[in-house]
């Protein structure tokens, strides 16, 4: 692992949001064997020009990522600036032989910064510290807008109980989340608090992810496929059925059901679940470790 540190970024997101947003669009994207090669000089020369190119070259990912979060009542420099530093970070680990482009690798560490500091800024007294409302917290919003719930105040009862399903949180969370969150929503006409110029659609080309975003996610994809066959391989056949039958299909088994496969108690089958689990989550995070993911 390169020891020297990775240089500063000349340009900075602070003071005016606009005019950094026109200067990062002229770093060009960079090809994968040309990005492979960057990669190669930084980690076996230490060259410092070489990680600065992989840093800029990434920065609209950055960028596009921090929008995403914009409807947390930060400003969207505080959100570029924090990720910008998990870019970096990714930069400086980011191990090319792993087969994956460094965008897959860097939204981890882009996206872990800026939650970060959401959840700082927040507060996880007021927040709450469970993973259930960290996972409410970021995925409200994602929801709202699948379900077309625009309207400001309350959530419908129909959709409070959907939400409260998809995500497996108490409906009352999902009504306490909701309000916090609406107490802090911008609107997309919102004036930039950076200069008081321009509109937040002013930066927003459309709705969907960027071609980079969606290549890399489906490579995560892949990768976390990988990860867990990898994983189920080490399970005897009476484990991966029972994990299989219990944790993967949509139509689950009951410990009822399987026990009476088996010819086994019930509690017999929930102890093989629960250890062909555990060996599957170690496995699953040892892979993860060795690859830079979060689990």
């Amino acid at each position: 692992m390169a020891g020297t540190a990775l240089p500063s970024l000349t340009i900075s997101p602070d003071g005016n949001l606009q005019r950094y947003l026109q200067q990062i669009r002229q770093f060009p994207m960079l090809e994968k064997g040309e990005e492979y090669m960057l990669a190669k000089r930084w980690r076996e020369h230490e060259d410092t020009e070489a990680a600065h190119k992989m840093v800029t070259s990434h920065l609209r990912l950055v960028a596009k990522i921090a929008m995403g979060y914009r409807g947390y009542g930060l400003p969207v420099s505080d959100l570029i600036s924090e990720g910008n530093v998990g870019l970096m970070q990714a930069v400086k680990r980011f191990e090319p032989e792993r087969g994956f482009r460094l965008a897959t690798y860097a939204m981890w560490w882009i996206r872990a910064s800026m939650q970060e500091y959401i959840l700082r800024s927040w507060s996880l007294v007021k927040m709450g510290t469970t993973a259930a409302q960290k996972k409410l917290f970021f995925n409200l919003r994602k929801m709202k807008n699948k379900l077309e719930a625009f309207e400001e105040g309350d959530l419908s009862p129909e959709h409070v109980e959907h939400i409260s399903t998809e995500l497996k949180v108490p409906e009352k969370d999902v009504i306490s989340m909701n309000q916090r969150l609406a107490a802090h929503d911008h609107s997309l006409n919102a004036p930039l608090k950076i200069d008081g110029e321009g509109e937040w659609q002013d930066w927003l080309e459309d709705d969907t992810e960027s071609h980079e975003i969606q290549i890399a996610e489906a490579q995560e994809l892949d990768k976390r496929r990988d990860m867990l066959t990898n994983a189920m391989a080490l399970l005897n056949d009476r484990e991966k059925r029972i994990i299989s039958m219990r944790r993967l299909e949509e139509d689950a088994m009951t410990l009822e059901e399987l026990s009476q496969e088996y010819g086994i108690s019930r509690e017999r089958v929930r102890q093989i679940e629960v250890r062909a689990f555990e060996k599957l989550q170690k496995a699953i995070q040892i892979q993860a470790a060795d690859l830079g993911m979060s689990t």
